[in-house]
């Protein structure tokens, strides 16, 4: 069976040079899968895996738009349509500096079997663009979307692909590409993008809906262990949806959040997150998370995310980005006492983390089954 893993991360490597994401995504899901392929040795006659791992569709295309400035500027935009075998593609669209195809290729190959285990008949799909929204006035970013939509949209419908958001891409940017839509097909999308506002045909809950179910996950993880949420201390990593309504879900329930995170640092409250005042920082002022310690005196901020992970908590919920949590981060969190790690983020935990908190006997609960409380609410919108 090792050979036949080889075999397959070797045409893997070799057909997406450079794609480290995305080979690591394919290597994980194929050594999982090993005791599945041993008992029908007809999966691996008829190269089941070789097909689930190659893309069905890759679209790459050219973004340009206007800044405030009058300067034309050009950005790079991705679809890969993954997987169809049992329904529309479907999953969000990401903007941020990092992205590139490996990124995209990584999210939608997570999204095929994220979205399997929902049990709703919809297929795996990514996109985004490197495009970086921070800094941006909502004009750019209007005029960023509606140029990227205008590429987008013949590759789209709801039996074809159906997007939603992700980083960087929330109620504001669903909303432009919708508009840019309509205005191309003469069409109300109602089911070919979710995410969209609930005063435009989204669905209730949509923006809670991956960091509360990534709760509700945990909880049962607790209670089969015989405990609760009642003064456990937490960190969560980012500070967007998934990790804002984390937070207020996880407090509810009794846990008392100490530190959030954002691209250039974290914060440490040791009285308790001021939630209320994070949504301001984040949802209304869209600033950075060091803001914070502006009004929390007693709160305190330090440059690099990575960090965070050595903050002494008893539950750890990584909702920001892909491998956040590294080798080194793991055994700093297991030194200090964690006993439960659930990811919120898109395979926050490189391999090398997830075999230290197995070995350590931490509760684990890996992003496919523990983060998809948001596609599951998208199959709700898309109906």
């Amino acid at each position: 069976m090792k050979q036949y893993v080889d075999s397959v991360m070797a045409q893997v490597i070799a057909r997406n040079p450079g794609e480290k994401e995305f080979h690591q995504a394919v290597q994980e899901v194929v050594e999982c899968v090993t005791p599945v392929l041993e008992k029908h040795p007809e999966f691996m006659k008829d190269n089941i895996m070789e097909r689930i791992v190659e893309p069905e569709r890759q679209i790459m295309f050219g973004v340009p738009w206007v800044d405030d400035t009058g300067n034309i500027r050009v950005n790079r935009g991705f679809r890969v349509q993954f997987n169809s075998a049992i329904g529309p593609y479907k999953g969000g669209i990401r903007f941020h500096p990092s992205v590139y195809l490996g990124i995209i290729k990584f999210l939608g190959f997570e999204q095929i079997f994220k979205n399997a285990l929902t049990t709703t008949p919809i297929g795996g799909g990514k996109g985004g663009s490197d495009f970086d929204p921070k800094g941006k006035s909502d004009r750019e970013v209007m005029s960023f979307c509606q140029s990227f939509m205008t590429t987008l949209y013949k590759h789209l419908g709801a039996d074809t692909d159906v997007p939603a958001g992700d980083i960087g891409v929330g109620a504001r940017e669903v909303g432009y590409m919708l508009g840019q839509y309509k205005r191309i097909t003469s069409i109300f999308p109602g089911g070919v993008l979710t995410g969209k506002s609930p005063d435009w045909g989204g669905s209730l809950a949509r923006k809670e809906a991956t960091g509360y179910g990534l709760i509700y996950y945990t909880t049962r993880m607790l209670q089969d262990a015989g405990t609760d949420w009642v003064g456990k201390k937490t960190v969560i990593s980012g500070s967007g949806n998934v990790a804002i309504y984390a937070t207020q879900k996880a407090e509810s329930l009794g846990a008392k959040v100490i530190a959030l995170s954002d691209s250039a640092g974290y914060i440490v409250d040791e009285a308790g997150i001021d939630l209320a005042l994070v949504r301001d920082i984040k949802e209304v002022r869209r600033g950075r998370i060091k803001e914070y310690c502006d009004a929390r005196p007693s709160a305190q901020y330090v440059d690099g995310c990575r960090g965070i992970w050595s903050v002494p908590c008893d539950v750890a919920l990584p909702c920001a980005t892909q491998n956040e949590i590294d080798d080194k981060s793991a055994q700093a969190l297991v030194t200090n006492g964690v006993m439960a790690v659930a990811e919120g983020a898109n395979m926050p935990s490189t391999p090398e983390a997830i075999e230290i908190f197995l070995k350590n006997n931490v509760l684990f609960a890996p992003a496919k089954a523990s983060n998809a409380g948001g596609v599951a609410t998208s199959g709700l919108e898309m109906s």
